[in-house]
């Protein structure tokens, strides 16, 4: 099934035959509110686990324009459990690479590889267009009978009972209410829902603006981050570049806060920058022009009685790092399968409280890392600019300065080592509890594809370990390890064990653990009572 597109550039799925199931009474286990990433991530991850779900969203086109390009490997690897990370990958452009330019200099003052860990299926980045993800997540979604999308369908208002909640939608056919156990709330940064319950964020907004150039030309360059402090073409300010799919470039530039926002994204003003980043003979098309201030903010709580807030109607970041739409999609792959095991009634409806604690945990993360960057990307006073020059300079010919390059420290896999969910062991190397496992090329594949599509695994070195009824085992030995890397990731002597959650988090380890020990590690993992 392939979108066809108006001008703008913006998929239109009346076009394609796709119009919204007629108002009716619902029986959706789970509502999600919003269509972007996060809302269509959760719903294929839910209805790949055979919940009946409903996905709102208030409009019925995909919209283009400057919005997520860059995607992690975490996520990547989320969507690759899910069905679609090949085909995000194939249709992305490939990166591990990034490069920091200081001043008129030719030559980078620091280079870093998105990649460390070698020999992993998925790549360090790709770059890709929120609209082409969007469009490969419908076209999964749509292929599941038990999950309705409805596009312009706008929820209008909410009403919640200790066991349900009750939304009012308006369409074009009519208004309609829907009476569901949990309300999914994924409807973005201005988060209609947000509003209704009288919830707010808290945090800081940065005094600057950002020009995002998306152009379309045909050049022969490396598909790298490039990113410049000081550039002759953006004097005292800063600058990136980003190759994106069919031939579309991202360009940034920082602009400063007292701006005339309409004047800035006018044609005759934009391209001065372009050519001034790419020579003054570069053939180009605008593609997209826009003006963005950004905020590092989050919501004090994600969890609200019925309703679960993710992705940027819970937590808002700068864009330097990629951490606002990879952030979203982490919060979807917590959320699933916590709600899965509690509509089955294996789980209590208060694990929800681990991912409250979760999803708060990788939203400061994010917010510390992108305040951060930007506190360096933009010094406020003589002595942090000073600060960031000694830095930049002292880099170009000391190692141990470039670690302190701060361009936007980029996204990657949030630990959780005090999570409620974890069993503590004291164990020295490998993985510990808390952080996401890691992948390795087995004899038959990749590990993280044979860890499954979303249930409990424990995953043991040999047959020696106890079988737990309930627990898919997976023994190495099996999987033939004859490049010896999971042995080594994973510290992997005989007898030892590890109990992975479904979203491929470490739950507990041993070196040599009784039926018990497995036993009560999965019972806190489900968060029961131990």
């Amino acid at each position: 099934m392939t979108a066809t597109t108006k001008k703008g550039g913006i998929p239109v799925w009346r076009d394609m035959g796709v119009t919204p199931n007629p108002a009716r009474e619902d029986d959706a286990e789970v509502v999600i509110v919003g269509g972007g990433p996060v809302g269509l991530t959760l719903a294929l991850d839910l209805g790949r686990r055979g919940r009946r779900v409903l996905v709102l969203n208030k409009r019925d086109i995909i919209a283009a324009g400057s919005k997520a390009i860059c995607f992690s490997k975490r996520t990547l690897d989320i969507w690759n459990r899910l069905g679609v990370g090949k085909a995000m990958v194939e249709k992305g452009v490939v990166w591990n690479v990034g490069k920091v330019f200081w001043g008129a200099q030719d030559e980078p003052v620091y280079s870093f590889d998105m990649l460390p860990v070698k020999h992993q299926q998925m790549p360090g980045f790709i770059n890709l267009q929120q609209y082409h993800a969007e469009e490969i997540l419908i076209e999964a979604v749509m292929a599941l009978p038990n999950v309705t999308l409805r596009w312009g369908h706008e929820v209008t208002e909410i009403a919640q009972s200790a066991e349900s909640a009750r939304l009012t939608v308006r369409s074009d056919e009519g208004a309609y209410c829907i009476d569901t156990p949990w309300v999914a709330a994924c409807d973005g940064s201005t988060s209609p829902l947000r509003h209704m319950l009288g919830l707010d964020f808290e945090g800081r907004i940065f005094e600057d603006n950002f020009l995002i150039a998306d152009i379309r030309l045909k050049q022969d360059r490396p598909a790298e981050r490039w990113f410049w402090f000081d550039p002759p073409f953006n004097p005292g300010q800063s600058a990136l570049l980003h190759k994106q799919p069919d031939d579309v470039w991202r360009l940034d530039f920082q602009l400063g806060w007292n701006i005339d926002r309409e004047a800035c994204i006018k044609p005759e003003n934009v391209a001065p920058y372009v050519r001034g980043m790419l020579g003054e003979d570069v053939e180009f098309e605008p593609e997209w022009y826009s003006v963005y201030t950004f905020q590092c903010r989050r919501m004090a709580r994600f969890v609200h009685s019925r309703v679960i807030f993710a992705g940027d109607s819970a937590h808002l970041v700068s864009p330097f790092g990629a951490r606002g739409c990879n952030g979203g999609v982490a919060d979807a792959d917590n959320l699933g399968w916590k709600l899965d095991l509690i509509l089955r009634g294996e789980a209590p409806e208060d694990l929800l409280e681990s991912y409250n604690d979760e999803a708060i945990a990788t939203a400061d993360e994010n917010i510390l890392n992108s305040s951060r960057s930007t506190d360096f990307l933009t010094p406020k006073s003589e002595t942090s600019t000073a600060l960031r020059n000694a830095v930049l300079e002292l880099s170009e010919t000391h190692a141990f300065a470039r670690p302190f390059v701060n361009s936007g420290r980029l996204s990657t896999a949030v630990s959780y080592p005090h999570s409620q969910l974890n069993t503590d062991d004291g164990l020295q190397g490998g993985i510990a509890p808390g952080s996401v496992a890691l992948d390795a090329p087995v004899d038959h594949g990749w590990l993280l594809d044979h860890l499954g599509q979303g249930d409990f695994v424990l995953l043991s070195a040999d047959g020696s370990v106890p079988q737990i009824e309930g627990l898919r085992n997976l023994i190495v030995a099996d999987l033939g390890d004859s490049e010896g890397l999971v042995a080594q990731r994973y510290a992997m002597e005989p007898g030892a064990a590890y109990l992975i959650r479904p979203d491929q988090y470490i739950a507990a380890r041993w070196h040599q653990p009784s039926a018990h020990q497995i036993r009560a590690a999965l019972r806190r993992a489900k968060g029961l009572h131990v």
